[in-house]
C-alpha cells in the first residue's frame, strides 16, 4: 500500500472514530437506513425481474404496495391489534403480583428473591417502558431511517461511488469489492430473518391458539417482531405470554414454555439454516456476545442492529482478511511442480 492509500485509510478511521465518540447514534441510524434500503431495493430488483419491468419501476411499484398495505393496515387491522396491546398493558400489572405471590408462596423462590431484586427486573406498572426513549424521539429516529433508506434505494451507484471516491485510486477496486459483499450479506442475512420472523409469528399465533391464551395476535406479533433480534429477542418475547399464563396454573405455564421452546427450534434447526445458506455463520456465543456489548456502548438501537452489523464484520473479515491478505499473503506450496 503506497503513502497516499495508508493517509486516505487514516483519515476515514479517524472520521468514523470521531462521529462514534462524539455522536455515537448517528452511524447506526445510518446503518439502520442503508438496511431499509437493502430491504427496498431488493424488493424492487426482485419484482422488476418477475414482471419485466426493470429494477427501477420495480422500486417504484414496490414502495407503492408497501404504502398500500401500510394504509390498510392502519385503517383495517391496526384498531384490533391496538386495541389486544392495550388490553395487554393493563393486565400485565395484575400478572406481575401473581407472579410475586406464587415466589412468597414459595420457600425457595423466597431465598431466589433474595438474591434478585425483582422489582429491577420486572418494575410494576411497566414504568420502566417510559425511560427506554421519548415517543417523538423514536418517531423522528424512525423518519430518518425511511428517507435515508428511500434515498439510498433509488440511487444507490450515487453513494457507492461517493465512498470509494475518498479511498486512494490503487485501492478503489478493493472497496468495491468490499462494499459489493457487505450489501449481499446484508441481502442475504435480511430476506433470512424476515422469513424466520414470519413463520415464528404464524407457529406462536397457532401454538397460542390452541392453547387457549388471551391475546394470541399480538403476542404473536410481538414473538415475530422479536426474532429480528436473534437469541435474546424470543426470550424477551416469550416473558409477556408466560405472565398471562399464571392466571391458568403452571401446568399452562409450562405448556406455554414448552410451545416457544418448539417454536424456536424449528426456527432454529429447520428454518433458518436452508435459508442462510450464503450467509456467512454467526455463532451463537459470538453473536450474543457482539449484542451485548453494542448494546452497553450505544444502548437499545445498538442491541437491535448487532446482528446485520456482525454480519458485515465476519464477511468482509473472511473473504478479504482471512482469505486475501493472511491466507492469500502465504506463499503456495505447490507453485513449483517437477
Amino acid at each position: 500500500m503506497t503513502r497516499r492509500g495508508w493517509v486516505s485509510v487514516l483519515l476515514i478511521a479517524a472520521v468514523l472514530v470521531a462521529v462514534v465518540v462524539f455522536a455515537p447514534q448517528v452511524p447506526l441510524l445510518i446503518f439502520a437506513g442503508v438496511l431499509v434500503a437493502v430491504f427496498l431495493r431488493g424488493g424492487g430488483e426482485g419484482l422488476g425481474r418477475m414482471t419485466g419491468i426493470g429494477g427501477g419501476w420495480g422500486l417504484l411499484v414496490f414502495l407503492l404496495l408497501l404504502a398500500a398495505l401500510i394504509a390498510l393496515f392502519f385503517t383495517n387491522a391496526s384498531q384490533g391489534l391496538f386495541q389486544q396491546f392495550g388490553q395487554l398493558l393493563a393486565q400485565l400489572p395484575s400478572a406481575i403480583d401473581r407472579l410475586e405471590q406464587l415466589v412468597n408462596d414459595n420457600p425457595w423462590m423466597q431465598q431466589v428473591r433474595q438474591r434478585i431484586d425483582l422489582d429491577r427486573l420486572i418494575p410494576s406498572g411497566m414504568g420502566a417502558l417510559a425511560t427506554v426513549s421519548s415517543t417523538v424521539g423514536v418517531l423522528g429516529n424512525m423518519f430518518l431511517v425511511a428517507f435515508i433508506g428511500i434515498y439510498c434505494a433509488i440511487s444507490p451507484a450515487v453513494y457507492r461511488r461517493g465512498v470509494v471516491a475518498l479511498i486512494a485510486p490503487e485501492m478503489r477496486p478493493r472497496a468495491r469489492a468490499m462494499l459489493t459483499d457487505a450489501g449481499g450479506a446484508l441481502r442475504s442475512w435480511l430476506t433470512a430473518q424476515l422469513a424466520s420472523m414470519a413463520v415464528i409469528g404464524v407457529l406462536t399465533f397457532i401454538g397460542l391458539s390452541v392453547l387457549g391464551v388471551p391475546l394470541a395476535l399480538v403476542l404473536a406479533v410481538m414473538a415475530g417482531i422479536a426474532t429480528f433480534v436473534p437469541n435474546i429477542g424470543p426470550v424477551v418475547a416469550a416473558i409477556p405470554a408466560v405472565l398471562l399464563g399464571l392466571s391458568q396454573g403452571l401446568d399452562q405455564v409450562a405448556l406455554i414454555v414448552g410451545l416457544y421452546v418448539m417454536v424456536q427450534a424449528i426456527e432454529s434447526y429447520l428454518v433458518t439454516p436452508r435459508l442462510q445458506q450464503e450467509l456467512v455463520s454467526l455463532p451463537p456465543a459470538l453473536t450474543i456476545s457482539f449484542q451485548l456489548m453494542l448494546g452497553y456502548l450505544f444502548g437499545l438501537l445498538g442491541f437491535a442492529l448487532a446482528t446485520p452489523l456482525l454480519a458485515v464484520v465476519m464477511t468482509l473479515a473472511n473473504r478479504h482478511y482471512i482469505a486475501d491478505y493472511l491466507e492469500g499473503a502465504q506463499p503456495s506450496s505447490t507453485s513449483s511442480s517437477p
